[in-house]
Formats: structure tokens, C-alpha cells, sequence
């Protein structure tokens, strides 16, 4: 006849004390606690003692113990739950044991698999084949707007309403174009999940549509040609820096990333060629980028040589020779010469020059989407390399440069077509 264990009491749990050596206070049923051995610290004081919940029970023939928890955080009432849910498994011929590991397992598995921990490595995988400021500005992004309400739910977990909670936020303080960019991201980084193993759908697909369109936004610019002759007319009569002049004449007529146009260096261009050959590390997509240089482009770099082409920067920085003009150069240029952002960024000259060679020009929109150094393909799917449709594009490019003097000099307007 098995011996029969009166019930531990709170009172006896909470008074009970360390001893010479470690003692076990029995519950019945398996259930113990488990009070460490008397022990005194360098000062000569006794270290308080720990009370730790066992069970002890048998599986397939063998006598195994499962930890509970510790005292007082587990009262002796949760460690009898506890002792009741694991009689209940083993009833069933489960190992609490056993469980106990796979519910660890899968919590860790949880916790190395939140939206935070999925889109930093999404990041670093990518980031080798982004520009190092792009990079940056992507992480920056999802650190400030998206981590701190997603970041650190499982992936698994985080529904479309999650994500467009996250983008509300952003509409709501006036950076609608910050989320735009934010919902692609996500989706980006849910896609890498899946592929991975980590996630099962993009949810993001199912916000299509849920944000308004972005009107004139950060990458503002004048697109209708009746705007767009003050602007250049502006530009030619900039009193600041030559160096800053001549980099706003060249960003409407070359329409490049205002990043490669800063960075452009001297040994890039070739003026027998009239070709500006940009190389893949410094373009967005990482694949080498021709620019065909107008007469009017030419003209520009011709009369700043003398200035800066003894260094390596077409456009070197104010404080230094050695590195290129800096992000907001043109921009602040913009401003001081009246234009708010709301009417041009630097940026914004692509989406000019899109638009007009299109709905003025007539440009066939391939010859335009390969100058911007977007992802254009062949009707066989292949990507175009850099010299793709060059002739054609040195004469859009020679066409546009000549459309914009025209503009300047009051030229006839032709209107913007309309489109169904």
C-alpha cells in the first residue's frame, strides 16, 4: 500500500526553510518542492534560498521529472494545475515531458521568426544589390514606422489589418508616400518568407487599392510644359553656387537618380562618344547604366571642367574635394529660388521628362523607361543590356534637350494630350 502524503499548506510552502543539505516537501501525486541548501555569501550572510516545483512520474518504464517553476512567481495552487494537466497527458500515454520540450521549441521557433527578425535579414540578403544609401533609407523606414507595432509578432501572425494599421499611421501624419513605399516593403519581406519557409501568404497583397494615390508628392514636379519653361528659365539665372548651377541645368535634361547625378565622376564621361557611362555599383538596380549627352549637356560639363576636372567629382562637395555635393544641395537650391516641394524635388525632373517625352514628344515609352534605367524586357522577356536602342535614344535625348531650349525661349506650347 503506497504511503499516504498529507497536502502541503500556503503557510508551510512560505515558512519553509533551507537546511544543511536540499529538501523536497511532498504534495502527493508527484508533486514536490524542492528547497535549496543553506548557503552564505563571502560577506558571512545567508543567500536566500530557492523553492523550485518538481513533478516527478513514470513514462514507458522509466521515472523521469518535469520543472514546474519557482516560488512564490507559481503559487501551490498553480503547481497542483500544473500537476493535474500533466496527469491528464499521461493518461492519454503522452510525455508531459516530451510536451513540455515541443512547446519550448515552437515558442522559440516563434520568437526567431517575428516581422522584425524576418525583415532584417530580408535586408541584409538584398542589400549588396541596392545603392548604400537606398539601403539605408529602406531600413530606416520599416525601424521607425513599422517595428515598433509589428516587429515583434511572428510573422506568421501578422494579418492584412496589421499592416494597414501601420500605414494609417503614416497617411495620418502626412507622409503618404512613406507608406506607399512601406506597403511594397512589406510585401517584399513577407515574400522572402515564404520563400523561406516562414510564412505561408503575403497579406499585403489583399491591401491593393487601400491607400489613396500619392498626388504631387515628394517626388513633385511640373509636368505640364507651361510649368516647366519658369522652372529652367529659374535655373539659368541661379546666383549661387556654379558647381550647384550647373548640376540643376544638367538633372532636367539628362532625368538620372539625383544620387548618380552627385556622384558622377569625371572618368565616367566621354566627350568624343557624347556618352556618360555610369557603372552597375552606383546605379539602384546594380546594372551599368549609358547616358547619351545632348549638345546641351555637353556644353554644361564643357564650361565646369575647368573648375573641378582636375578631381575625380563632376560635382565635388563644398567642404570637401574628395567627396561628392551632398543630398540636399539641390533641393536646398530649389528652395532658395522659391520653388516649394510641393512644385519640384530634384527627383521629380524623371517624372517630368516621363511624362512629357510620352504625351508631348510621342517617344516610344521603352526608348523612355531604358533612359530612366528602369526594368524594361524584350518581348522575349530578356532583360535590355546598357547599349539598347542607343541610337534611338541619343536622338530622344538630343530631342528632348532641344525641346526644353525651346521652352526657355518661349517656344509655341504643345498641350499635354488628353487620355481616355
Amino acid at each position: 500500500m503506497p504511503k499516504q502524503i498529507t497536502p502541503l499548506s500556503d503557510t508551510q510552502v512560505k515558512n519553509a526553510k533551507p537546511k544543511a543539505k536540499e529538501t523536497k516537501l511532498f504534495d502527493g501525486s508527484g508533486l514536490f518542492l524542492l528547497v535549496s541548501a543553506l548557503k552564505f555569501g563571502a560577506d558571512g550572510k545567508q543567500l536566500a534560498a530557492s523553492k523550485l516545483w518538481r513533478f516527478k512520474y513514470r513514462f514507458g518504464g522509466k521515472e523521469k521529472l518535469l520543472s514546474f517553476g519557482a516560488y512564490p512567481a507559481l503559487s501551490l495552487a498553480d503547481a497542483r494545475q500544473r500537476r493535474e494537466e500533466a496527469k491528464r497527458l499521461l493518461a492519454n500515454n503522452v510525455d508531459p515531458g516530451e510536451t513540455k520540450k515541443a512547446q519550448k521549441a515552437a515558442q522559440g521557433e516563434q520568437d526567431a521568426n517575428t516581422f522584425e527578425i524576418l525583415a532584417r535579414e530580408w535586408h541584409s540578403t538584398f542589400s549588396n544589390t541596392w545603392v548604400a544609401s537606398h539601403a539605408q533609407h529602406k531600413l530606416e523606414r520599416l525601424e521607425k514606422n513599422v517595428f515598433p507595432w509589428i516587429g515583434k509578432k511572428p510573422i506568421k501572425d501578422v494579418t492584412a489589418p496589421d499592416v494597414l494599421a501601420v500605414l494609417h499611421r503614416m497617411e495620418s501624419r502626412k507622409i503618404l508616400d512613406t507608406a506607399h513605399r512601406v506597403r511594397f516593403e512589406c510585401g517584399a519581406i513577407f515574400r522572402y518568407a515564404i520563400a523561406t519557409g516562414r510564412a505561408d501568404r503575403d497579406p499585403v497583397a489583399d491591401l491593393k487599392g487601400a491607400l489613396p494615390p500619392v498626388k504631387n508628392g515628394h517626388r513633385a514636379a511640373p509636368t505640364d510644359p507651361k510649368a516647366v519653361a519658369p522652372l529652367l528659365r529659374a535655373i539659368d539665372d541661379f546666383e549661387g553656387s556654379f558647381i550647384v548651377k550647373c548640376a540643376l541645368q544638367l538633372a532636367p535634361l539628362l532625368f538620372v537618380r539625383p544620387g548618380e547625378l552627385r556622384a558622377a565622376e569625371w572618368s565616367e564621361i566621354n566627350f568624343d562618344t557624347a556618352e556618360w557611362n555610369i557603372p552597375a555599383e552606383k546605379m539602384k538596380m546594380k546594372v551599368a547604366h549609358l547616358v547619351p549627352l545632348s549638345k546641351q549637356a555637353l556644353h554644361v560639363l564643357e564650361e565646369l571642367s575647368p573648375l573641378t576636372g582636375h578631381g575625380k567629382y563632376v560635382f565635388p562637395g563644398h567642404r570637401s574635394p574628395l567627396r561628392c555635393m551632398s543630398d540636399n544641395a539641390l533641393n536646398a537650391a530649389l528652395r532658395r529660388m522659391g520653388f516649394d516641394k510641393s512644385e519640384i524635388t530634384t527627383h521629380g525632373f524623371r517624372a517630368m521628362a516621363r511624362t512629357i517625352l510620352d504625351e508631348v514628344l510621342h517617344v516610344r515609352p521603352d526608348f523612355i523607361e531604358h533612359q530612366l534605367a528602369h526594368a524594361v524586357k524584350d518581348p522575349n522577356g530578356r532583360a535590355y543590356n546598357r547599349t539598347a536602342h542607343i541610337v534611338e535614344r541619343k536622338k530622344m535625348m538630343q530631342l528632348w534637350a532641344d525641346y526644353l531650349d525651346g521652352l526657355k525661349q518661349g517656344a509655341k506650347i504643345i498641350p499635354i494630350r488628353k487620355t481616355a
